[in-house]
């Protein structure tokens, strides 16, 4: 039987070199573990703590109507306010008609020109009338300094006592009737000279011509026809021979109610809309309220013109006209302007802010609120066109907070 060895207590000894080396170890790694975690705790608490906060952003965008609402709509048609459907100022028969629709024609052109035979016979009649009279004028010119050259001897004779008196007599007489008839005669040409002219304006009416400058935007007569200035003949008889526009004068005719008749001023911007073109607005501006009502309709007549004109916009067009307000120009005026959400806008430490976002980081900006626009509000200061702007997100926001942003 083997016996069993007793405990040594040499074995027992711990060995202080080896123990002591391996603790310190563990304990550096320990408090080095510690500060780490501390150093990342802080980190996460104090710079990147508020960095996973997630924001909903809204783009601001510039205001459409350039601070101006709209505060009443209307209907009503492009209308030129100079047209004119040119007649002749006589009766006659057209021979010849040199203007067709859409034609331009200047003030003055000729249009048409009506059968002028008779009046020119006239006319030529007249002139030779004038000039007869024109001839008898140098006839008696030509007697009278004769006779006054028999007066001058005779006076002269009569002076050395050779011609008597009845001769004196005699030739003074012949005298003064030359005068008295050269007188009756440039009478005569003065009245054949206004006949002439009358003659001539009468001729000159059988030329009909443009009023003004414009379009010609119909054709109302052939030649063959009879015009008139007045109807006549059973309706056989035209009354013009083409209708001018001035399109450099077209403007905007429009029926208001007379119940908004006082939001409608001379000078008023408006913004018009033609049927023909929906998405193209035209500036206009009111240039006068007709200071009339109709009774029927219980309306006022209100006209408009264009800012500026363009050849698409033509006479009778259906025009829809929104008329605007006007922002008074002051301080605010030269502010950059913005259209954000009604939700952007908060209220701190009473004061009215936006947080706008750049890279990421919150900025707070103090702004100036306009005019409320359901849903949307005009901002006058602090935030420009194209700048992100937080719509909603966490309370607490503050400046210089990191977020992450969603539209």
């Amino acid at each position: 039987m083997t016996e069993t060895s007793k405990p040594n207590l040499s074995d027992l000894k711990i060995d202080r070199q080896t123990k002591t080396g391996d603790g310190g170890n563990r304990r550096l790694i320990l408090i080095a573990a510690a500060v780490l975690v501390t150093l990342a705790v802080v980190a996460i608490l104090f710079l990147g703590g508020r960095s996973t906060a997630e924001v909903e952003v809204a783009i601001a965008r510039a205001p459409a109507s350039s601070g101006a609402a709209t505060v009443l709509n209307a209907s009503g048609y492009v209308e030129p306010r100079r047209k004119a459907t040119v007649s002749a100022k006589i009766t006659g028969k057209v021979t010849e008609v040199l203007v067709d629709e859409g034609m331009a024609v200047e003030e003055g052109q000729i249009l048409a020109r009506l059968d002028d035979s008779d009046a020119r016979r006239q006319y030529e009649a007249i002139r030779a009338e004038r000039d007869v009279a024109r001839a008898g004028i140098d006839e008696l010119e030509v007697n009278l300094e004769d006779a006054e050259r028999t007066l001058r001897r005779t006076e002269e004779i009569r002076e050395q006592g050779i011609a008597s008196v009845q001769d004196l007599d005699s030739a003074t007489a012949a005298a003064d009737a030359l005068r008295a008839r050269l007188r009756v005669a440039q009478t005569s040409l003065s009245a054949a000279e206004a006949q002439l002219a009358v003659s001539a304006q009468n001729l000159e009416n059988y030329t009909i011509k443009a009023p003004f400058s414009g379009i010609a935007v119909s054709k109302d007569a052939q030649p063959g026809e009879m015009v008139s200035p007045v109807s006549a003949g059973g309706g056989f008889t035209r009354t013009g021979i083409s209708t001018i526009v001035d399109m450099t004068s077209l403007e905007i005719e429009v029926d208001v109610n007379e119940s908004h008749i006082a939001k409608v001023y001379p000078g008023q911007p408006a913004d018009a809309v033609l049927d023909a073109y929906p998405s193209w607005h035209i500036p206009a501006t009111v240039r006068t309220v007709i200071p009339t009502a109709d009774r029927q309709k219980a309306t006022v007549k209100v006209r408009l013109t264009f800012d500026e004109l363009d050849p698409r916009i033509l006479p009778d067009m259906g025009v829809k006209v929104a008329f605007q307000e006007t922002v008074e120009h002051d301080a605010d005026a030269a502010i950059p302007q913005s259209v954000i959400p009604e939700a952007a806008v908060r209220n701190r430490e009473g004061e009215t802010v936006v947080f706008a976002v750049e890279n990421g980081v919150i900025e707070r900006r103090a702004v100036r609120v306009g005019r409320t626009m359901a849903p949307d509000v005009e901002i006058l200061a602090g935030v420009i066109p194209g700048q992100a702007v937080v719509v909603s997100g966490p309370e607490d926001l503050a400046d210089g907070d990191r977020v992450r942003t969603r539209k």
